[in-house]
C-alpha cells in the first residue's frame, strides 16, 4: 500500500512544476523558413517563445509585455552565454533567468539593454509593427543563426 501512495505522490510532484508555472514558458509551434508574425493581442506579462527553423537552425524569439504596457522582443539567447549552448531564458515569476549564468532580467530590460549578459534585443528598426502584428523578417532571423548554432534549449 505504501508503494502505491508513494507512486501517487511522485506523480503529483512531477506534475507540480508545470501546474505551478501558471502559463509561464509557453513555446509556440515551430515555423520554418518564413517571417515571424506575432499577434500583439496574445502577448502578456508572461513571455511567449517563438521558435523559427531557418535553414536547419532553430532560432527563438521571445515577446513580452513590459510593466509600462509596451511589447518587447528579443532573441531568446544571452549576449554573453550564447556560445555555451545553454544561454537561453526561462521566466521565473516576473523575471527572465539565463539558464547558463543565472542572471535575472526584469521585463522592462528586454529590448532596452544591449551588450553584456542581456537578451539579444530586436529593436524597432529590426521589426515591423502594423495594426495588431509585429513582423520579424526571415532575412533578419537568418542573420541571428550564428548565435543559435550551439543552442540546446530544454
Amino acid at each position: 500500500m505504501k508503494m502505491k501512495i508513494g507512486a501517487a505522490v511522485l506523480m503529483l510532484l512531477a506534475a507540480a512544476p508545470a501546474f505551478a508555472q501558471n502559463g509561464l514558458n509557453t513555446v509556440k509551434p515551430v515555423i520554418s523558413d518564413q517571417d515571424l508574425v506575432i499577434s500583439i493581442d496574445e502577448v502578456t506579462e508572461n513571455a511567449l517563445f517563438y521558435p523559427v527553423d531557418i535553414g536547419g537552425t532553430r532560432v527563438e524569439v521571445l515577446a513580452v509585455k513590459a510593466p509600462d504596457g509596451t511589447i518587447r522582443t528579443a532573441f531568446n539567447t544571452c549576449q554573453s552565454c550564447y556560445g555555451s549552448g545553454r544561454g537561453f531564458y526561462k521566466q521565473q515569476g516576473t523575471v527572465l533567468v539565463c539558464q547558463n549564468c543565472g542572471k535575472r532580467f526584469r521585463m522592462s530590460q528586454v529590448e532596452v539593454r544591449s551588450g553584456g549578459c542581456n537578451p539579444v534585443p530586436i529593436f524597432k528598426d529590426d521589426k515591423t509593427v502594423r495594426g495588431n502584428t509585429i513582423t520579424i523578417s526571415k532575412e533578419y532571423l537568418a542573420r541571428a543563426r550564428d548565435i543559435f548554432a550551439r543552442w540546446k534549449r530544454s
